[in-house]
């Protein structure tokens, strides 16, 4: 993930989840995110939350009807992310634990990778593995 000066990441993937506190309790649990911030509404609408993964960090909220944001992502589909592990094999054993649907599992790359695919609660495709990208620099 490419870095600011000050080392912040400069990429920030969003999602929006009908239900985001569950959405919440899978990527903690089963992924092993860790809860930055989630700031909530009324009847624990999730309003903006977010996840931390490393030097990574997912952002998420509850679908809604208003706001810019919120309208341009009304009919969007499911998104796919790819998140560096230290320990594909140990992170997919969690992830299985917790009953997460494995599309992949572990599986050594062409390039060198050692990864697995899974699919969150609401269809987001997540990737787990060994490949980090270079970055220009």
């Amino acid at each position: 993930m490419a870095a600011t000066a000050t080392g912040r990441p400069t990429l920030y993937p969003t999602l929006l989840y009908r239900d985001a506190q569950a959405a919440i309790a899978q990527l903690t649990t089963a992924f092993g995110f860790t809860r930055q911030a989630v700031y909530e509404g009324d009847g624990g609408v999730v309003l903006h939350a977010e996840l931390a993964y490393g030097n990574g960090t997912v952002m998420l909220g509850s679908r809604r009807t208003e706001g810019a944001f919120a309208r341009a992502m009304a009919d969007a589909g499911p998104a796919g992310i790819y998140v560096v592990v230290e320990d594909t094999d140990a992170h997919h054993a969690r992830a299985r634990e917790h009953g997460v649907e494995i599309l992949m599992p572990p599986t050594d790359q062409a390039h060198g990778s050692r990864d697995y695919m899974a699919r969150d609660i609401e269809g987001n495709v997540w990737s787990f593995g060994t490949y980090a990208p270079a970055t220009a620099g």
